[in-house]
């Protein structure tokens, strides 16, 4: 077997990234995953694994101000992009998730992510409904995140697409998202 080095980018690469927010328990990387294996070709990020590559000096968001864990929210975004952009080029359709309740995180979003358009899906059930998911899921917060909600419905009011899926399957949720996309990111085998 012999192996040769093999140009890895793509022109055209495909149309846009998917960014799925939402506040912790909302379904994000759960749809994300479920989404990335709907389009042809796609990569999903999932930006708290991003965070989980810190093996030491890292800190996860607290409701309480912290300026590091803010810079290492800021990290793991351009971390992102950065993985995301790479995985365009190379004819993937980066579908990101992460938590995104405040302007300035998605401003940065914006700016960073070279991969255009940029789709911006927010899951929005109710809090009661994210609470409930956290205390019944694997991956159990101790923290009750839902007073983010307030957050993203004030800073993120009017920006994307926003689906309620408090009463949807997975399934159900990722036909929404499809059919919010259209024929962008890669929808229907761009």
């Amino acid at each position: 077997m012999t192996f040769a080095l093999v140009p890895i980018d793509r022109e055209p690469p495909p149309v846009g990234a998917v960014l799925l927010t939402g506040i912790p328990g909302s379904g994000k990387s759960t749809v994300a995953a479920a989404l990335a294996t709907r389009l042809p070709r796609a990569a999903h990020v999932e930006v708290d694994g991003l965070q989980q590559m810190i093996v030491s000096g890292g800190r996860w968001p607290t409701p309480e101000p912290d300026a590091e864990a803010d810079r290492q929210i800021f990290l793991r975004a351009r971390n992102a992009c950065l993985l995301a952009d790479s995985f365009a080029a190379a004819g993937f359709v980066p579908v990101l998730d992460d938590v995104v309740v405040r302007r300035a995180h998605l401003d940065f979003y914006r700016a960073t992510l070279h991969t255009r358009p940029l789709h911006l899906i927010v899951l929005s059930p109710t809090p009661t409904t994210t609470h409930h998911r956290n205390q019944t899921r694997a991956k159990t917060l101790t923290t009750d995140w839902s007073p983010l909600d307030r957050a993203l419905r004030t800073e993120l009011a009017g920006e994307g697409t926003w689906i309620d899926n408090g009463t949807q399957t997975v399934d159900e949720t990722v036909d929404a998202v499809l059919g919010c996309l259209g024929g962008g990111a890669g929808a229907g085998g761009a």
